[in-house]
């Protein structure tokens, strides 16, 4: 802990349950997604790595492994997994590696979870209004360091 960092009792207590509560809000939104994508014939880590693949082509897969979270080996035993369920294919790059590319079914898969993502979203955020929305992803662009600003 830092030096300048002087966390009271109650301040602790607050802390653990503010993390508790953004764990708690990830962990519905990943498991409702993950029902409605196994309903499509797939699972999060699956959509999730499609979605990194087509957002970013060309990326290595400890690139990959890196945006979804994911160890470099988790990440290439998901990627052999989406080759066998026919959701992704390598590619050649350049010199003597190889890329991913989606398939016209990880195409498919990409397309239709991202409506259910959306729709997972839309109705986990429905009981704050815009205000309160705009609020919340500025204090957590905060909290993480991040520069995107509320659309």
């Amino acid at each position: 802990m830092q030096a300048d960092i002087k966390i009271f009792m109650d301040d602790a207590a607050l802390l653990v349950e503010l993390g508790l509560e953004i764990k708690r809000a990830q962990w519905r939104h990943h498991r409702e997604l993950d029902r409605r994508l196994a309903a499509l014939g797939g699972s999060l880590s699956q959509w999730d790595a499609i979605r990194a693949i087509d957002r970013h082509p060309g990326a290595s897969m400890h690139r990959l492994a890196e945006i979804t979270f994911q160890s470099d080996q988790s990440f290439g035993a998901l990627t052999t997994r989406l080759i066998s369920r026919g959701f992704i294919q390598r590619v050649p790059g350049p010199g003597r590696s190889q890329h991913h590319a989606l398939t016209a079914k990880g195409e498919t898969l990409l397309r239709e979870g991202q409506l259910e993502a959306d729709q997972v979203l839309a109705e986990s955020f429905a009981t704050l209004d815009s205000t309160k929305r705009t609020a919340l992803l500025a204090l957590l662009n905060e909290l993480n360091g991040s520069h995107a600003t509320p659309a």
